[in-house]
């Protein structure tokens, strides 16, 4: 007998904006590979960019996170292990601008723009070292701020100046993102530009953000406050972006980081406890539906957070339940990935890359986030679905007459699957697994068979629905 999936068009649920990645901090060196790709004769830059947002020749992302940089790469101030973590500002000491900094960066933003992105992020890791307490775009101590209340304007105003510049450029802007992972510890040696903030003191800037957004009148919102474990203070992050007025009305939502690392803890009740990360989506979710519950959710940063280069289809289906959890479970209404392309031994982009050599290597993790990024359109709105296999997990969708599933099967064995009083239906069904990038094919809605450890996409067209 198949296994079914049940929709109930009836119970509705988020709106959905898309799917993304960050460009920290590839960008900075892709950005000027112009080297021409062998197999599409484009730039390398804009093959990347075509295969990340393009929706015929790539997977249609709609979002890029864009990283303004403290300024470590212009004063040396820090020299971090990868050299490319070092990020240029726009923003000089002496408190002019130089619009051709960060060009590379810059270059490849534009290219992922004119390829299909309709939405950019500009979201900073610390503010300008001309702002920081002690002139470096990281920490010297733990536990400590590195931005003066004094600067809490100046650093909005410089927001507000680059968030305009963009905007001339054609860069469409929708979201300026000043504090990531406030509860982190951001000293040099952790490798990267970063600013921990209490959260009074994201309060605070965030208030005086909402402040000098609002006086620009630029059709942005604010976002935040990136908090980077589901587990810690997220409550509290995120009732300072939804419990005060001006803050709620500058922003449009919160931004959540989806990152659970497992915590060692010896007591074993205590230790399922604290390392069940559905729990605690779960409990998030309901404390929304207390306190907010018309707010938007948005995944803004997740990876694996391992070792390793990995471009099979055991990580792409580790991704692929974290994706379905976060949009069934968190009602999350846009999904983006830490970052889309990697230089590192790590478990961490779509793409991985040699710095020394202009190319690229696509991973399952690409194609399977695509079964996402390519089919579910801006728009669509969630409905509640359901499935009596335990190897399935699934998400469902619906604009106009479409409806579009996203199905994984994470079992050893293929699963013969029908879909519910639409089993006459023709489905179209793109498969992701190890022998299939996105393949298409055509079945009908009583005769599906989810290949073994797959994702595969299926979308039904109804007329007059």
């Amino acid at each position: 007998m198949n296994t079914v999936i049940t929709i109930h068009t009836d119970r509705t649920a988020q709106t959905m904006e898309g799917f993304g990645a960050s460009g920290a901090w590839w960008a900075q060196v892709v950005g000027g590979w112009t080297e021409p790709d062998p197999e599409s004769g484009l730039p390398v830059r804009d093959r990347i960019a075509q295969l990340l947002y393009d929706k015929e020749k790539g997977i249609g992302m709609t979002c890029y996170r864009h990283n303004l940089g403290g300024g470590s790469q212009n004063s040396k101030s820090s020299v971090f292990p990868e050299t490319c973590r070092m990020a240029e500002c726009h923003l000089k000491n002496d408190g002019t601008y130089d619009w051709n900094r960060d060009k590379n960066a810059v270059d490849m933003l534009l290219s992922c723009v004119k390829n299909g992105c309709e939405e950019v992020v500009l979201f900073c890791n610390s503010p300008p070292e001309r702002y920081t307490k002690n002139g470096k775009s990281c920490l010297d101590r733990a536990g400590q701020t590195n931005l003066h209340r004094k600067n809490y304007a100046p650093f909005a105003d410089y927001c507000v100046e680059v968030t305009k510049h963009f905007l001339q450029q054609g860069v469409p802007v929708k979201f300026v993102s000043p504090v990531n992972e406030p509860v982190w510890v951001w000293t040099d040696k952790n490798g990267q530009e970063g600013c921990h903030y209490r959260p009074w003191q994201v309060h605070s800037l965030m208030r005086v953000m909402a402040d000098r957004f609002q006086a620009s009148g630029l059709p942005v919102k604010l976002s935040g406050a990136e908090n980077g474990d589901l587990r810690w203070f997220n409550k509290t992050y995120s009732r300072i972006m939804l419990g005060d007025k001006k803050i709620a009305a500058a922003s449009d939502g919160v931004d959540v980081h989806s990152y659970f690392l497992p915590s060692p803890i010896p007591i074993g009740f205590l230790a399922k406890f604290v390392n069940d990360r559905l729990s605690f989506v779960r409990r998030f979710r309901k404390w929304l539906d207390r306190h907010y519950p018309t707010a938007k959710v948005r995944v803004s940063e997740w990876t694996h957070m391992q070792g390793g280069r990995d471009y099979g289809m055991d990580s792409a289906l580790v991704q692929t339940e974290t994706v379905l959890d976060d949009l069934t479970l968190l009602n999350a209404c846009a999904w983006q990935h830490w970052i889309a392309v990697s230089n590192v031994d790590y478990c961490d982009g779509l793409l991985y890359i040699d710095l020394n050599k202009p190319g690229f290597e696509l991973t399952k993790r690409y194609y399977a986030f695509g079964n996402f990024s390519k089919f579910i359109p801006v728009g669509a709105v969630r409905v509640h679905a359901e499935c009596n296999h335990a190897d399935v997990k699934l998400a469902a969708f619906r604009k106009s007459t479409k409806t579009v599933l996203v199905v994984m099967n994470k079992g050893e064995t293929d699963i013969p699957l029908t879909i519910a009083a639409l089993q006459d239906k023709q489905v179209q069904m793109f498969t992701t697994d190890k022998n299939n990038d996105l393949t298409e094919t055509t079945t009908k809605a009583s005769d599906i068979v989810l290949p073994q450890k797959s994702v595969c996409t299926l979308i039904i067209e109804e007329e007059n629905a």
